[in-house]
């Protein structure tokens, strides 16, 4: 491991994120303030993708701005979480991000989908959990307890336009009524990308802000490496403001972003192994041995690439004699349950997270103000050695 993401110091006062003590000079360092961060009120052009609610709000209290997941969520829940969150921010600005893909069967119907599961598939299954001695499924998990559909997409749009969040970021889809709708009610509309040509057609679907997702990035993400992908991205859609994503751990790599031309970054995995996100001890310690080549993209999760730390579950559903992963949501629905009782009973080996490869960075636990206040001191610190000021 190469770097430790010890703790740093924590905000001075809500929304003012205060880094170490002053030093002789100190005001004339570079700053970190984009165009971007000082439309939106904001001292940090840090956007940070979470699941966790905690790590939202302590985001948007240090001077980013937290984006939520909701993907797994029902829309009551994205209705309380996003209530939640607005009344632990006061009017900082927060986003919330659906993915939101095309070809979604029309209404969740879990029948519907089970029947069109091949046996070989339920085999192999049935197979994994009794090798690895995962107990039965007490009921569905995170990926099961509603099927990915149309129906199901459009009472979550529905959640979010009626809440009074301030962004909508769209994961593989920006479908029009979304964007319609998030646009009459005043919130951005952010659009993650994996290609230039994704880009320009977000922009015309009327993305407000474009995130370029390189090849290095946790989750979902495609096959062009971030310092490929991002300078392509700003030049496709200029004006339009650009984040950079995929691999992005230290102040480096914002310097690095911000030469290319990107007004801001968008991180996700760092906030992985801090203590708000109260990731599983088992996940948390594996994530922190990680390398960057333990990371590998699977299908396994959801039926889309997934990049995540290699575990005996990625490695069995790469074996020759595996079987394919279904399209979305059949492999969902296929594996939800099972993914539900691993976690629930802690089968350690087949325990796993998405993780970019920016994991390499992070071998201790920290805090997002502890990560924050890294990322600012290595970035003014980089900037200040190139001569720049972006601030």
């Amino acid at each position: 491991m190469t770097v430790g993401r010890g703790d740093g110091p924590a905000p001075e006062a809500p929304g003012r994120f205060a880094g170490p003590p002053s030093t002789a000079g100190d005001d004339r360092r570079p700053g970190l303030g984009t165009d971007l961060s000082r439309r939106l009120g904001v001292d940090l052009p840090v956007f940070g993708f979470s699941h966790a609610v905690d790590v939202v709000v302590a985001l948007c209290n240090a001077g980013g701005i937290g984006v939520l997941g909701a993907t797994r969520m029902t829309p009551d829940e994205i209705t309380a979480a996003l209530a939640a969150i607005r009344a632990r921010v006061d009017d900082r600005p927060f986003g919330v991000d659906l993915v939101l893909p095309r070809g979604m069967p029309e209404h969740d119907d879990r029948a519907a989908i089970e029947a069109g599961i091949p046996d070989a598939h339920r085999a192999f299954v049935a197979d994994l959990a009794a090798r690895y001695g995962v107990p039965a499924p007490e009921g569905p998990g995170a990926r099961s307890r509603f099927v990915r559909s149309e129906e199901t997409a459009a009472r979550q749009i529905d959640a979010v336009l009626a809440s009074d969040v301030d962004l909508f970021a769209m994961g593989i889809g920006s479908p029009p009524a979304a964007v319609a709708g998030a646009k009459a009610e005043g919130k951005l509309i952010v659009s993650l990308v994996g290609r230039p040509v994704h880009a320009r057609r977000a922009v015309e679907s009327g993305a407000d802000i474009v995130v370029a997702q390189g090849y290095d990035a946790g989750a979902h993400t495609g096959t062009i490496g971030t310092y490929s992908l991002v300078p392509q991205v700003v030049d496709a859609v200029s004006p339009v403001p650009v984040l950079a994503a995929g691999g992005v751990a230290t102040g480096r790599h914002v310097a690095a972003a911000l030469a290319m031309g990107a007004q801001g970054v968008w991180i996700g995995t760092a906030w992985l192994v801090a203590a708000e996100a109260h990731t599983d001890p088992i996940v948390l310690a594996r994530l922190l041995a990680a390398g960057s080549d333990d990371t590998v993209i699977s299908r396994a999760d959801s039926g889309k690439t997934l990049r995540q730390v290699r575990t005996a579950w990625s490695d069995e559903w790469a074996r020759p004699e595996a079987v394919e992963p279904l399209r979305m949501p059949y492999q969902d629905i296929l594996v939800g349950d099972l993914l539900g009782a691993i976690e629930q009973h802690r089968v350690e080996a087949l325990m796993h997270s998405p993780a970019g490869q920016g994991i390499a960075y992070f071998d201790r636990p920290t805090t997002v103000a502890g990560v924050l206040a890294q990322l600012v001191e290595e970035a003014r610190a980089a900037l200040a050695r190139l001569g720049g000021n972006p601030g």
